[in-house]
């Protein structure tokens, strides 16, 4: 195991504070040294009657290298079963190699989709070194797990064999998904299909590999009586342009109409590019809108997230702790593009309100290092505080200082960047749990809100001017956008179309044969509209 007693020295016991506008409240993180503990990511968690965890899948190393020959290698797939006891600080550990062979390499591969049915912990797909087909896959495997009998056999040092059953299906060979479940029907969303050995260089060159996006939303139902296991009523709902992403956040929601659903947040890659995706997607029980309208900038790969729900301001906030992100706010809360997606230690929230507006914040608290890619937030076991188990009640809370959870794992890097220069060293798979707990509170907001200040970051100079000016503005999209100068009795004098493309503009404007006065400039971007007033001398 890792040592990270000196980072755990450096937290000094962690306190991080959040507010949340309306609903008044607090986060704080705090370091929990498990003993014995596993160094993994990107792995599938379980949680028994009692409130201990399941690890399993995964992997021990930290991010995949770009050669090859040693990328997602078998070695470092994780193939123990852990039992976790994060209350009494106890980890105890099995070997999964005395199962079946279909079951042992599934449940070795990495980037699983898993949800857990009362005491069934599901898991499907995933990808990995299969020995039997002596090449890497994906898995078109349903594996389903007693989480109790398993926890209690690994304890007592017991057989494991009979806490799994599997069935195989074409339609679960799927990694980098979500899985979700709702009014008894699961819900398979985004993800790919992944065959061969990782190669950044593309499917066509000596070490090609077959790689196809799911692009759709799969739903079935999984009918368990215990011994037999089958899956019925599939469906799947195809968008090639906008359900083609994997290795993303989704969460539960409660909508402002009150119906219940899934977000798929944001997500890799772009089909002419590879940059994540910066829109979100909305999963209902009959269908699903893709909201255009809202770009989120602070997180775009898979990590610890809290869906939280405050019913009297009919508000869904959920938080992103650490992980990858294409973006982030400079000392002067200006956002700043990395098209290399760097880790990051940021801890941010998207906010859906009443009226269906929604707003991304980055909170003035972060992570205690580049760790949270690939990590878990496993929540305690308390009905109360917990809508189906996932989505925190705000309302329930009581006023101290409340557990509501754990983070868990995830890829810590030494540098922001590191995928060009990774030789295995620069990144390592995480042991460290962090307590979450949350305090209703009165305090004053401590978060930066993304709007039109610090997103599009525009600027118009010199102001007053004689013969022109300049306009600098940051495009975060492909949507059309204008500029429009207005005088003051609202006549149009000049209107430009801006190149459709994400980045910095720098755009000069003649007004030389302007009349002298003022004016206004207004800067449109889909639906965003930002309005300056400038002089003419």
């Amino acid at each position: 195991m890792k040592n990270h007693t000196f980072l755990l020295l450096n937290l000094f016991l962690l306190m991080t504070t959040l507010l949340v506008s309306q609903e008044q409240f607090t986060v704080q993180i705090e370091p929990l040294t498990i003993a014995n503990a596993p160094n993994v990511h990107s792995y599938s968690v379980g949680k028994t009657t009692d409130g201990k965890w399941i690890i399993l899948g995964g992997r021990i190393d930290g991010l995949h290298q770009r050669q090859p020959f040693s990328s997602f290698l078998e070695n470092d797939n994780n193939k123990n079963v852990f039992v976790v006891d994060p209350q009494n600080n106890q980890t105890w550990s099995a070997s999964l190699s005395v199962l079946s062979a279909p079951i042992f390499e599934q449940l070795q591969a990495t980037n699983q989709e898993f949800y857990q049915r009362e005491n069934t912990l599901y898991i499907i797909g995933g990808y990995g070194f299969s020995a039997t087909q002596n090449d890497h896959v994906t898995y078109d495997k349903l594996t389903a797990i007693n989480v109790d009998g398993l926890a209690n056999a690994v304890i007592n040092n017991q057989a494991i064999s009979s806490f799994f059953r599997q069935i195989s299906n074409p339609n679960l060979a799927v990694t980098g998904g979500q899985l979700g479940f709702l009014n008894n029907t699961f819900y398979l969303c985004g993800g790919q299909y992944f065959k061969g050995k990782y190669n950044p260089q593309g499917p066509n060159n000596a070490t090609g590999f077959t790689q196809v996006y799911t692009e759709e939303i799969r739903t079935f139902q999984i009918i368990d009586d215990g011994t037999n296991l089958s899956i019925t009523n599939y469906n799947a709902q195809k968008d090639s342009n906008n359900l083609h992403r994997r290795d993303y956040n989704m969460a539960p929601q409660i909508f402002p109409d009150g119906s219940q659903g899934f977000t798929m947040f944001s997500g890799v890659f772009q089909h002419s590019v590879n940059l994540p995706w910066l829109n979100t997607v909305d999963v209902y029980e009959n269908g699903y809108t893709v909201n255009n309208t809202f770009n989120q900038y602070l997180s775009q790969y898979h990590s610890a997230k809290i869906p939280v729900f405050d019913s009297e301001n009919n508000s869904m906030h959920t938080l992103f702790f650490g992980g990858m992100s294409q973006y982030k706010l400079d000392a002067n809360n200006n956002l700043i593009k990395d098209d290399n997606v760097p880790f990051v230690n940021t801890i941010s929230k998207v906010s859906r309100f009443a009226d269906g507006s929604m707003l991304e914040s980055i909170l003035d608290i972060k992570m205690p290092t580049l760790l949270g890619s690939g990590a878990e937030f496993i929540p305690i076991s308390n009905a109360s505080l917990y809508m189906n188990h996932e989505i925190l009640n705000l309302n329930n809370l009581p006023t101290e200082k409340t557990l509501i959870g754990y983070i868990f794992g995830g890829i810590e890097s030494t540098q922001e960047n590191i995928f060009f220069i990774n030789n295995g060293t620069q990144s390592s798979a995480s042991n460290l749990a962090f307590k979450v707990f949350i305090t209703k509170s009165t305090l004053s907001l401590q978060e930066t809100k993304l709007t039109d200040k610090n997103v599009y970051q525009l600027n118009l100079y010199p102001n007053p001017s004689k013969d022109s000016i300049t306009l600098e503005v940051f495009i975060p999209n492909i949507e059309k956008s204008t500029v429009e100068i207005f005088d003051l009795l609202g006549r149009t004098i000049q209107k430009i179309d801006i190149e459709k493309s994400i980045g910095n503009k720098k755009i000069p404007i003649d007004i030389s044969k302007f009349a002298s006065g003022e004016y206004v400039l207004i800067f449109k971007n889909s639906s965003k509209i930002i309005e300056k007033k400038f002089i003419k001398n």
